[in-house]
């Protein structure tokens, strides 16, 4: 009502993607996904790291949009 809706869902955005920023690295290290998996099994990286993201995503989600 008090035209600062887009404000906020721009700061919820912000939020988000700063939070998905630092989950994703410290996921991939915790499963031992390496540049070196990256160097030598591309298709693996890709897929282990979709997977990460995916979860990163859903508990982001979850915590900061769905509650």
């Amino acid at each position: 009502l008090d035209g600062t809706l887009m404000e906020h869902l721009h700061e919820i955005d912000e939020t988000c993607q700063q939070r998905l920023d630092k989950m994703i690295p410290q996921m991939a290290k915790a499963e031992g996904i390496t540049e070196n998996l990256k160097a030598t099994d591309p298709m693996a990286w890709v897929g282990r790291m979709n997977s990460i993201h995916a979860s990163a995503e859903e508990a982001v989600l979850q915590e900061l949009v769905y509650n």
